[in-house]
């Protein structure tokens, strides 16, 4: 389970519809396959799901911005997802994966949309990079971004997370950042991840960042948030402010990296229930005290 799934529980995702089963990061085994499709997957095989189903045919699908498609569905969202026994799908929503463990599977997801957040930075080696929140989403972010060069500090009030952070590669950890001296005079950070979702980082994201620098809001914020940002600041700093929704081109990347095995994922697992237990998992997903929340049929 992740944060989206609160926000749609919560009334907070205007796209989700009601009387839909939940669960749009899973994985699961093949158990049939239509007679009429046409796939490479095999009976017994592990794969992963891309919940994002987009229509080809709306403007954004034919100008390769098939996450903005129209009339997208997405499972879990729209239509029933993997809180289930048993769930369909379209063929070209499954990734067949190897050499990981279903738990780890349903990790594909989120990272397919850290690895289009990291896109959209335009991380380089040797980049100074802040991660501020180390959920999953962040430590994410930081394994991908330290893994390919990059000095990430990562800010986090939370001391179990904070350790985290440092097995997930960060250089420093840190509950509070400080820059050191005047971002124009170059202190502060090449690129600056928000992953917490919260207009109050959203806002001190841009602090952060040094002069040239460019800020990606990662976290999901409710639609009524509203940041205050200074134009000025942006314009005296240069600085570039994106955000990301959801995984384009993303999933397949996320696999492989998932299958390479070079960052041990299973830690982001905190928590394992059966699906008999949902209440339970429940319980411990909403008071936020570990990581990813896993529910097995």
């Amino acid at each position: 389970m992740i944060g989206t799934d609160l926000h749609i529980c919560k009334g907070e995702t205007p796209h989700a519809r009601n009387n839909v089963t939940i669960g749009h990061e899973f994985s699961g085994y093949v158990e049939a396959i239509h007679a009429e499709t046409t796939t490479t997957a095999k009976i017994g095989d592990l794969v992963a799901i891309d919940p994002n189903v987009p229509c080809n045919k709306c403007t954004f699908c034919r100008t390769l911005k098939y996450h903005l498609c129209l009339n997208l569905w997405c499972i879990g969202v729209t239509c029933d997802g993997g809180m289930a026994k048993y769930v369909a799908v379209p063929a070209s929503a499954i990734y067949v994966t190897a050499g990981i463990s279903p738990e780890v599977a349903s990790l594909a997801e989120p990272l397919s949309c850290v690895v289009h957040a990291v896109d959209t930075g335009s991380v380089k080696s040797g980049d100074r990079v802040l991660v501020i929140g180390a959920g999953p989403i962040g430590l994410m972010v930081t394994a991908l971004c330290a893994s390919g060069g990059a000095h990430v500090t990562v800010a986090e009030l939370n001391a179990t997370r904070r350790t985290a952070a440092t097995e997930f590669g960060a250089s420093v950890v840190t509950e509070r950042v400080d820059i050191g001296g005047d971002p124009i005079q170059g202190y502060g950070f090449d690129v600056v991840f928000e992953c917490v979702g919260l207009a109050a980082t959203m806002s001190e994201a841009l602090e952060y960042a040094r002069a040239g620098g460019t800020i990606v809001w990662v976290g999901v914020a409710t639609p009524t948030a509203l940041v205050s940002v200074s134009p000025f600041t942006v314009y005296r700093r240069e600085l570039t402010i994106k955000s990301t929704y959801t995984n384009p081109f993303g999933m397949e990347r996320a696999v492989r990296i998932l299958c390479d095995n070079k960052v041990n994922w299973a830690n982001l697992i905190s928590h394992t229930f059966a699906l008999t237990e949902f209440a339970a998992a429940w319980a411990v997903f909403v008071k936020n005290s570990g990581l990813k929340v896993c529910i097995k049929p």
